[in-house]
């Protein structure tokens, strides 16, 4: 009796413990849009959605500076490195903090934004 117990419990780990649910499952695979890249439209739910938790107003856990308004992450742009920031592979650097990187799609979208010229709307 017992072993029949033993058997049907790990029977039943297995069958519960297997899942289809992979890393690649979490990454956002959203395509870059096609359209012009704008702050409002793209960028400030990437930063919203990664970024706000450190870099709120006032900023916590050491980040240096606000990523609340446009004018904020306009400025990290382009005067404090924000986009060689979340392209780092470098373990000391990664953003967010304490990792994982940024999926690639998301990064692109912010070079995007910068090569056409940082638009807000």
């Amino acid at each position: 009796m017992k072993a029949k117990l033993v058997i049907i419990t790990f029977g039943i780990l297995v069958f519960y413990g297997c899942t289809s649910v992979s890393e690649d499952d979490l990454i956002e695979n959203t395509p870059i849009p096609d359209d012009t890249i704008t702050y409002i439209g793209h960028v400030k739910s990437i930063i919203d959605n990664n970024c706000i938790d450190c870099h709120s107003n006032p900023p916590v856990n050491g980040a240096p500076m606000s990523l609340i308004t446009y004018e904020n992450v306009r400025d990290a742009v382009q005067n404090r490195d924000l986009i060689a920031r979340i392209s780092s592979d470098n373990l000391g650097f990664l953003m967010p903090f304490g990792g994982p990187r940024l999926p690639q799609n998301l990064i692109d979208t912010v070079i995007l934004w910068e090569a056409e010229g940082l638009q807000e709307e």
